[in-house]
């Protein structure tokens, strides 16, 4: 379940929708805005496009040029097909947004400004309908679409047990190839599909009938614990019968604003709370071991930045001392000066009551989960890199995280390489860039890893990283919707290698069936693997060759 965001980022997708729009037959509105939309009007204050034009210049200008133009491959905002589109449904998706292809919600913006935004593009001059040479949304022809080039790789060639390893000298420049718009439709999974493990593995169907699974813990006493933040609850599911299944299932806690990030207060045998990111605060829960629902009600423990990107992941630091907690960027690459970036793009750190709050690693753009090394008491962390630059152009990464380092965004990524869009900003930072221990495919969308704790699977395997791969939008041919596994050869360390672990989840350019969204270990070693496209728990065991 590669499932899986500023104002910019805002209007590239908004305008590539529109160039969709234009090489299709016309839909009755736009990007599926209810009717009512339609009716949904611009505040009379004569001046709203000229208040605009400030907004425009400080959260847009930077990707789509002074007078909308565009820049690089990034469209323009000036094309006639714009003005077609009723203001009420601009207004709409900008409000609603579509994480799924790459766009937030846009709500925190106050609403007059969103209005006054989309009054200044409505009054840009029009330069006609031309568009760009790859229109967004478009799906290239699989069949005629050449390899990748290596070692950058597409679905068509991930295959369980298959090695990559990205370096920083094969980045190419930026908008090398155009940015694409290519996210998935979700089919049921057809007859027959089933996930592809290495030789060895088995892959078993846990539950299925789940909404949106994305986060999975294991507790203590082995439980396992299922964030779906679509239905706002935590669901524990315990044991395993003799078809596979769970022995028992429970709704632990409900009604929580998209609950993400799950862990166990203490850490040990003997937990008394379980901490809960949300998409706007951390909360928790009085609990002890083998409790099936929550004791009582949650109790508020920090607010944290509402909306952007919404993964809020949980971990308590082996000493019990402190807890960190994941936040993205709001924004794809808008300038993190800007104050709705405050507390964004880093993870933090509180005491266990909330006080005291710390940056403890900064500059990440979207850390969507972590993890502790059990052997090293290491952390690290998966990040899902910025989009627009093309195909193969920013890596998402898994890397171990040093305290108080910084990792680039927005300025810089993977090293001393300065994002275009915001060039001349802050060359102190450049020689402070943390370069990332495993460069994945560009636009994976890595958003779950856990570290191999068990003993069922092969040794070689022991205190590996395996990682959920959600899969990409923003490239022409897709990429990710798999498990990976990182071999750190029971030394701690990456080599920047990793291997394809569990594929089949993509039919085609288009289609596709399973999304992983998170891992877990259980107690029997085997791992499971939440899968948000089929909403389903996949499980994988080795039963030998």
């Amino acid at each position: 379940m590669r499932e899986t965001h500023g104002a910019c980022q805002v209007i590239f997708v908004l305008c590539s929708l529109v160039y969709g729009l234009m090489l299709q037959a016309q839909p009755r509105s736009f990007h599926g805005a209810p009717a009512s939309a339609r009716e949904l009007t611009p505040p009379s204050a004569a001046d709203s496009a000229e208040s605009g034009k400030p907004l425009y210049e400080r959260h847009c200008a930077s990707c789509h040029g002074a007078s909308g133009q565009g820049s690089g491959n990034i469209p323009a905002l000036t094309a006639a097909t714009l003005k077609s589109v009723p203001p009420g449904e601009l207004f709409w998706f900008i409000s609603k947004g579509d994480p799924l292809n790459g766009m937030p919600s846009w709500e925190q913006l106050p609403e007059k400004q969103r209005w006054q935004v989309i009054s200044y593009l409505k009054a840009l001059e029009p330069r006609g309908t031309a568009a760009p040479a790859v229109a967004a949304g478009a799906e290239p022809s699989v069949e005629v679409a050449p390899p990748p080039r290596p070692p950058f790789t597409d679905y068509r060639f991930e295959k369980p047990g298959q090695t990559h390893k990205i370096s920083l000298k094969d980045l190419p420049a930026p908008f090398a190839t155009p940015s694409a718009s290519n996210g998935p439709t979700i089919v049921p999974r057809p007859q027959g599909a089933w996930p592809k493990a290495p030789a060895g593995f088995e892959v078993t169907l846990y539950t299925d009938g789940l909404q949106n699974p994305r986060r999975l813990r294991r507790a203590p006493n082995g439980d396992l614990f299922v964030a779906e933040p679509e239905t706002g609850k935590i669901d524990v599911f315990r044991g395993i019968d003799n078809a596979g299944h769970p022995q028992r299932s429970t709704v632990f806690a409900s009604g929580m604003d998209q609950p993400f990030g799950m862990n166990f207060y203490p850490p040990g045998t003997d937990p008394r709370w379980v901490y809960v990111g949300t998409t706007r605060a951390v909360i928790r829960f009085p609990y002890r071991n083998g409790d099936l629902e929550a004791r009582g009600p949650s109790e508020h423990i920090l607010d944290l930045p509402k909306e952007g990107h919404t993964s809020r992941d949980i971990q308590v630091a082996p000493d019990g001392q402190k807890i960190l907690i994941s936040v993205g960027s709001f924004s794809n690459a808008d300038d993190a000066d800007n104050p709705l970036e405050k507390n964004r793009a880093n993870i933090l750190e509180v005491k266990p009551d909330g006080s005291d709050l710390q940056v403890y690693a900064y500059g990440i753009r979207n850390p969507s989960f972590m993890a502790y090394d059990p052997k090293t008491k290491n952390l690290w962390m998966t990040v899902n890199e910025r989009d627009g630059f093309g195909d193969d152009l920013v890596p998402d990464y898994i890397t171990h995280v040093k305290q108080g380092g910084f990792y680039g965004w927005p300025w810089w990524y993977m090293g001393g390489h300065q994002d275009p869009r915001l060039a001349g900003k802050h060359p102190e930072l450049k020689d402070k860039v943390v370069r990332p221990d495993v460069l994945l495919q560009p636009h994976n969308a890595s958003v779950g890893i856990t570290f191999y704790d068990g003993k069922q699977f092969p040794a070689e395997f022991w205190g590996d990283i395996f990682a959920a791969e959600h899969g990409s939008w923003n490239r022409s041919v897709r990429t990710g919707y798999e498990v990976i596994r990182i071999p750190l050869h029971h030394s701690g360390k990456a080599t920047g290698e990793y291997e394809d672990f569990l594929t089949g989840f993509a039919i085609d350019n288009k289609r596709v069936w399973g999304r992983p969204a998170g891992v877990a270990i259980g107690l029997d070693g085997s791992l499971f693997v939440a899968d948000d496209a089929s909403n389903s728990i996949w499980r994988v065991k080795y039963v030998g060759h």
